[in-house]
């Protein structure tokens, strides 16, 4: 029997918020292994910059820039594609955002904020992308979740409270789109060092903090997240469904 397939080729992935960090390396892994790459931000600038990066290496890439936040908007941009582009085979959603203030402090608009950036956002777009791929009988769905969708940090209940509605959405999008054909779980990242952790990455503080209670003790690299994310959209994790992914050096096996 042959080992199952790890390639993407002929295959076309949507990433949403992928202009830079986390996402960026998630395309630029995806397109590594075969996949044509839609990116997806707000900034068409930064999306164009991203693009010729991506394309300076050899990759397939086409930009889409609308906001996953506004269903209408969502539900467009995934029609424009499928009949400009062709079909969506994997969608990663990635788009988040994160405010660390104590919860007491905490203003209700930038509740809502992040629960539409890392909430309705995987809602909307999964949705609108599910409904062309159940028709075709196939699709992978790949949620960014968090080592936060299972633990805490004092500042981020907002936050932790998101990540972990993601997670158990995964799961319903498993149970619910399953027998239709499709694969959706989470890939939840640790620490990494981006543009967006640059502040805690310099705490001398948090740092000592981080590499004392991660087991491999140093922070993640974004490039370390491919592996995982083509895995996830890959043949070879066939029968993988509502299933969360830590990549997270061990930190949420350690007390």
């Amino acid at each position: 029997m042959n080992a199952p397939s790890f390639r993407l080729d002929g295959r076309q992935a949507l990433i949403t918020g992928s202009s830079g960090g986390i996402g960026f390396a998630l395309a630029r892994g995806l397109g590594h292994s075969g996949a044509r790459l839609i990116l997806n931000g707000r900034n068409l600038d930064k999306l164009e910059k991203a693009a010729i990066q991506l394309r300076s290496e050899g990759l397939s890439v086409s930009t889409r820039a609308f906001d996953v936040t506004q269903s209408h908007a969502v539900q467009l941009a995934v029609d424009e594609i499928e009949n400009e582009l062709g079909a969506i085979d994997i969608l990663v959603n990635n788009a988040g955002m994160t405010r660390r203030v104590p919860l007491q402090d905490f203003e209700v608009e930038h509740w809502h904020e992040i629960m539409r950036t890392n909430l309705d956002s995987m809602f909307f777009v999964g949705q609108a992308v599910a409904r062309k791929m159940i028709p075709r009988g196939r699709g992978k769905i790949i949620n960014i979740c968090s080592v936060q969708s299972e633990l805490g940090r004092p500042g981020t209940a907002p936050y932790m409270a998101s990540k972990g509605a993601a997670k158990m959405l995964t799961k319903g999008m498993a149970v619910d789109w399953g027998p239709l054909g499709l694969q959706c779980n989470g890939l939840a990242p640790g620490y990494f060092k981006t543009e967006l952790t640059e502040k805690l990455v310099n705490d001398p503080v948090f740092n000592d903090w981080l590499i004392g209670r991660t087991p491999s003790r140093r922070w993640g690299d974004v490039a370390e997240l491919s592996g995982a994310a083509v895995f996830l959209s890959s043949d070879a994790a066939s029968f993988v469904n509502g299933h969360i992914l830590f990549v997270d050096g061990g930190m949420t096996a350690s007390l």
